[in-house]
């Protein structure tokens, strides 16, 4: 059993930071799904679907679902989304968050979550001059 993870962001930023991940290290070992939110949708057929794809994600080890900017709409269609069991979300997803859940597909959902944490947290620098 592994932790299925949704991706769930404004158009289709989702799709590409997914896209860059999967090149980056040349596999997904996860079952990883994109939810993209047009700003012309009516959040509850987009609940409806978000509903469908855990259902298709969730092979017993839980959902991690990873949403852009928190108090948007994809971040509301994925806090409802915690009224199933088994499921979080983490909003502010970067790639580097992306990267690391992909690189750790054998922990559980709590153990993955501190995972997606930890890198994107590690993924936000200040970069100095030389």
């Amino acid at each position: 059993m592994t932790v299925g993870v949704l991706i769930i962001t404004h158009q289709d930023l989702g799709d590409s930071m997914l896209r860059t991940a999967r090149k980056t290290i040349n596999y997904c070992p996860l079952k990883v799904e994109t939810l993209p939110i047009d700003s012309d949708c009516i959040p509850e057929d987009m609940d409806a679907v978000a509903r469908v794809v855990c259902e298709r994600l969730d092979d017993g080890g839980g959902i991690l679902v990873l949403t852009d900017l928190f108090g948007s709409t994809p971040s509301n269609i994925s806090v409802r989304l915690l009224s199933r069991d088994n499921v979080e979300v983490i909003s502010g997803i970067n790639l580097s968050m992306l990267i690391r859940v992909m690189n750790y597909p054998d922990l559980s959902l709590p153990d993955l979550i501190t995972k997606a944490l930890t890198g994107g947290h590690d993924g936000i620098n200040l970069c100095e001059k030389p």
